[in-house]
């Protein structure tokens, strides 16, 4: 597994290195059987330390997790522990419900636009919103089953994704009742 451990203005040194690729490596070999990299941010917020790590499966799948603590290696331990109970919660709903993916997820690429707030008080010119930014998004090929997984891995509250049984694009999403919403047009 490939490791890209870095630090936001602050100092990472050889120690801490050495320490985030031993107790990740194990945690993670523990439920995904190929990883392919992970990557370990570390920053300051005020008087505490943040950890943001994200490992990414060989089946096309991600895993994030982030925690906070007064002192760095806690940090980290912290989100070593977040990382591992999602993989262990993907892992026991692929034994339990779904077929294991022996190809890796194809993706689908598309346009993305983030697009300026309006303001309230005056009246725009056009109809037309003001594009701020324009990047490429992958939308990845997955059954509604591992869409669901997918978004709760990444902890996003909605997921677009190309449906394998239909091979139209659909969408999950987290209700604010707390349920999963799917759209399939």
């Amino acid at each position: 597994m490939r490791y890209k451990i870095s630090g936001k203005q602050i100092d990472i040194g050889e120690a801490l290195q050495t320490h985030v690729q031993n107790e990740l490596g194990s945690a993670v070999q523990k439920y995904a059987e190929r990883p392919t990299d992970a990557a370990v941010v570390f920053s300051r917020s005020a008087h505490e330390y943040v950890c943001e790590a994200t490992v990414h499966l060989s089946t096309g799948l991600s895993a994030q997790a982030k925690a906070h603590a007064t002192e760095i290696y806690a940090a980290f331990e912290a989100c070593c522990e977040k990382m591992e109970k999602q993989l262990r919660r993907y892992k026991r709903r692929l034994k339990d419900h779904h077929k294991d993916r022996s190809e890796p997820v194809e993706h689908l690429g598309a346009n993305s636009y983030i697009l300026a707030a309006e303001e309230a008080d005056s009246e725009p010119d056009t109809l037309q919103p003001i594009i701020v930014a324009e990047m490429e998004t992958r939308i990845p090929s997955l059954s509604v089953g591992e869409a669901v997984m997918q978004m709760e891995l990444a902890g996003a509250p909605v997921l677009v994704f190309r449906n394998e049984g239909k091979d139209g694009l659909n969408v999950v999403y987290r209700r604010e009742d707390g349920n999963i919403g799917w759209i399939d047009p």
